[in-house]
C-alpha cells in the first residue's frame, strides 16, 4: 500500500522558517517525481514545487521562488520542503505528492497524495 506521511507543519510567525518532511513507502521511490501542493481556505489547490527522480531538477511557483527549496533523499525514500521567510499568505494545508514523471508533477497531475499538514503563519 502506497503511503506518503508528512510532518513538520505548525504555527509560526512571519519571517520564520519551517521544514516539511514526507516519508514514502509502498512504491519505488526513485521512479517518481515528488511535489508539494498547497490549499488555503476558499482557494484552489496551488502547485508549490516539484523535483525530478534524482532531485537534480526542480521547478517552483513564482510565489515561493527564492524562499522555498524542495529536495529528496532517495536512500531514505523521503522528500522535503524547506520554507524560509514565511509570509501570512503562505498559510495553507500542504500536501506531499508523487507523480510518474517530472512533466506530470509540474502540471499538478499526481498519482499519490499525502494526508496534508497545516502551516499557519501569523502576521
Amino acid at each position: 500500500q502506497v503511503q506518503l506521511v508528512e510532518s513538520g507543519g505548525g504555527l509560526v510567525q512571519a519571517g520564520d522558517s519551517l521544514r516539511l518532511s514526507c516519508a514514502a513507502s509502498g512504491l519505488t521511490f526513485s521512479n517518481y517525481a515528488m511535489g508539494w501542493v498547497r490549499q488555503a481556505p476558499g482557494k484552489e489547490r496551488e502547485f508549490v514545487a516539484s523535483t525530478s527522480y534524482s532531485g537534480t531538477n526542480t521547478y517552483y511557483a513564482d510565489s515561493v521562488k527564492g524562499r522555498f527549496t524542495i529536495s529528496r533523499d532517495n536512500a531514505k525514500s523521503s522528500a522535503y520542503l524547506q520554507m524560509n521567510s514565511l509570509k501570512p499568505e503562505d498559510t495553507a494545508v500542504y500536501y506531499c505528492a508523487a507523480a510518474g514523471s517530472f512533466v506530470r508533477s509540474r502540471r499538478n497531475e499526481y498519482d499519490y497524495w499525502g494526508q496534508g499538514t497545516q502551516v499557519t503563519v501569523s502576521s
